[in-house]
């Protein structure tokens, strides 16, 4: 792994009230999910962290239980918790419920999605020196959800943009580029087409950038971006996105890198925080003790940097690391044969050595 990221929140960022309290609310989703977070607790566990889990139910496993794919149990947790541990949950495409992340995301303001993407030692990919950050805006755009039929076979979607919302992840980002001495952020957009909405966004990044002068301030339009991404990706370093521009580039990113699987991924806001990994359900290899659970673990790692202990955050990240580096025990889409619970023990096994 190139880079240590110690914490990936701004120590600001709502880590009072979760430091104070250890008790976590735990999602352990559909497909996959409850294998790879029981990964995570697994390792969590060798580390010796004691934290009180309010398990919850969401997504379809919540729908066949309950009617609903979002409990009241579920809400009344997280407000109490104010902190989850969650798996991935299934979004039907086309039909069916709105995405349950993107509602958790807004209800509970969590604006700030943040994904690290970095190579590893021990995962062989086409690309070298990669070391990004992702700054993902969580609760506008597109994903407002804001569409109708204007008539028979014409479908208007609509695009919101605001100047709040903009200026605070702005924010974020350059408070996070400080915090974790990062030389740079890009503003990534589409305004040269898009001139008021994402102009909009430009504005107010330009604006927060000017209290910000020890960090070099970028600009690239998205297409182009995706290229350089893909050439040159050593020449970003943190990034900052509206919703659905970070939601494409950051998975992205995580091709870079070796997949979905190896890539963590928190959302924050200034009263509470998910944690989650970023890949979807997988449902072809639910129940089959194949999934990658490093996405999950290097997730539970970022919680704990929420919850005020980051020295433990750090040896999580560093048995995954040596382990991914040894090379001997990977799943099947970093180019191993071992299963789950082979990565988990094999983790675990770093952790307690440590």
């Amino acid at each position: 792994m190139k880079k240590k990221v110690k914490s990936t929140a701004s120590r600001k960022s709502g880590r009072t009230t979760a430091a104070a309290c250890r008790a976590v609310t735990l999602i352990p989703g559909d497909g996959v999910g409850p294998e790879v977070v029981g990964a995570a607790l697994a390792v969590l566990e060798a580390t010796g962290i004691k934290i009180e889990w309010d398990r919850q139910a969401a997504g379809m496993s919540a729908f066949r239980r309950f009617g609903t794919p979002v409990p009241d149990a579920l809400i009344e947790s997280l407000k109490r918790t104010r902190v989850a541990l969650k798996g991935p949950l299934e979004t039907r495409v086309a039909e069916g419920w709105r995405s349950i992340n993107v509602h958790l995301r807004r209800t509970f303001d969590l604006y700030a999605n943040v994904r690290p993407t970095m190579n590893f030692d021990g995962v062989h990919t086409p690309f070298n020196n990669v070391d990004l950050i992702v700054v993902r805006e969580n609760t506008e755009d597109l994903y407002s959800g804001i569409e109708h039929e204007i008539a028979p076979g014409v479908v208007e979607s609509i695009k919101v943009i605001t100047a709040r919302a903009s200026r605070r992840i702005a924010k974020f980002a350059f408070e996070y580029a400080r915090t974790h001495r990062r030389k740079s952020v890009t503003a990534i957009h589409k305004a040269n087409i898009m001139k008021l909405s994402d102009g909009l966004f430009l504005k107010c990044a330009r604006a927060v950038s000017e209290s910000y002068k020890s960090i070099r301030y970028q600009e690239q339009i998205v297409d182009a971006a995706c290229m350089r991404l893909v050439t040159q990706p050593e020449s970003f370093d943190v990034l900052l996105l509206e919703n659905l521009y970070g939601d494409i580039v950051s998975d992205l990113c995580a091709g870079l890198v070796g997949g979905l699987g190896l890539v963590p991924g928190a959302n924050y806001g200034d009263k509470g925080a998910i944690f989650e990994a970023v890949h979807g359900t997988a449902p072809d290899i639910a129940g089959k003790g194949v999934a990658n659970p490093i996405a999950m673990i290097l997730s539970s790692a970022m919680m704990l940097d929420y919850l005020g202990i980051p020295a433990v955050g750090d040896k999580i990240r560093a048995a995954t690391a040596s382990v991914l580096r040894a090379g001997k025990v990977l799943t099947r889409d970093v180019g191993g044969k071992a299963s789950t619970s082979e990565v988990t023990a094999a983790i675990v096994r770093a952790v307690s050595r440590g």
